[in-house]
């Protein structure tokens, strides 16, 4: 039972909403304290309004290029296998507090959410059912709003297995699996150097 003293608060998805960031970033806010949150006796995660509403006025007072890069580097990783997806995502969110990720199983998912969500890098998994990597990079490559994108491709396949797919997309950056986190990483923190954003 709550005490009249309980703040005024919200759940994760309004928080994620109220912010316009994902409910991973706002999760990973939480866990480093920069958002105050706890959970319920029910096991429902509460995160404090005022916090919000602070942390909105704090990003608005950041100079130019701090306010530039908490608009969040946003990440879109697409991987039909659950376990490489959410590995992957939650390396991006663990990178850097000003990286956002999403992950979607499928090239169904992505492009469903990617007018929505607007990633500046996709990690996108060759080999899925229905529409594979190829066919989706050549969607994004297809359409101008998405000229900008950085792609990196990811597959288990060998280098003889994919040359006899015709190689990876052209304009994209392949990497093999499996990745290799701690350069994942380090390819993020580096985009978000002062320099990256000049």
């Amino acid at each position: 039972m709550a005490s009249l003293s309980t703040p005024a608060c919200c759940g994760t998805s309004k928080a994620a909403e109220l912010l316009q960031l994902s409910v991973g970033t706002v999760q990973s806010l939480a866990d480093k304290k920069i958002l105050h949150a706890w959970i319920t006796q029910g096991g429902h995660r509460r995160i404090s309004l005022e916090s919000i509403q602070n942390y909105q006025l704090q990003q608005q007072k950041l100079p130019a290029l701090e306010r530039l890069m908490s608009e969040r580097l946003k990440v879109m990783v697409v991987d039909d296998d659950a376990v490489s997806r959410h590995l992957l995502q939650d390396t991006c969110l663990s990178a850097h507090p000003h990286v956002d990720c999403c992950a979607m199983a499928s090239a169904i998912e992505a492009l469903l959410h990617l007018p929505v969500f607007r990633p500046h890098i996709m990690l996108i998994d060759l080999l899925m059912p229905k529409v594979d990597g190829w066919e989706l990079i050549k969607r994004l490559q297809q359409n101008e709003d998405f000229s900008k994108l950085q792609i990196i491709t990811l597959s288990a396949l060998s280098l003889a297995e994919l040359k006899d797919r015709g190689g990876p997309p052209i304009g994209s950056r392949f990497i093999a699996k499996p990745v290799d986190l701690g350069w994942l990483r380090g390819y993020l923190v580096g985009l978000l150097a002062p320099q990256a954003w000049a």
